[in-house]
């Protein structure tokens, strides 16, 4: 199963998104006996890379956050000291 293929949502996956729908249009009956497998195959990997790129930003931006939050307690722990 794959998220809907939406070409806006997937900038990265295009290429491969309109080859598979493509494939789909010109065999109505063969895509159910594995006319399209490979291009199936590529676009999970696809998904899978850019599914890795979004954790890897998320993570970079989570850890960001950690450390604002920590140096925001500090200056509040001191302030409260003084």
């Amino acid at each position: 199963m794959h998220p809907p293929l939406t070409l806006h949502r997937h900038p990265m996956c295009a290429e491969i998104i309109e080859e598979f729908q493509k494939c789909h249009l010109d065999h109505p009956v063969k895509k159910f006996f594995g006319e399209c497998t490979d291009l199936k195959i590529k676009l999970d990997r696809c998904f899978r890379q850019e599914k890795a790129l979004k954790r890897k930003a998320n993570f970079e931006e989570s850890k960001k956050f950690k450390e604002q939050l920590q140096a925001y307690k500090r200056e509040i722990a001191e302030k409260n000291e003084e």
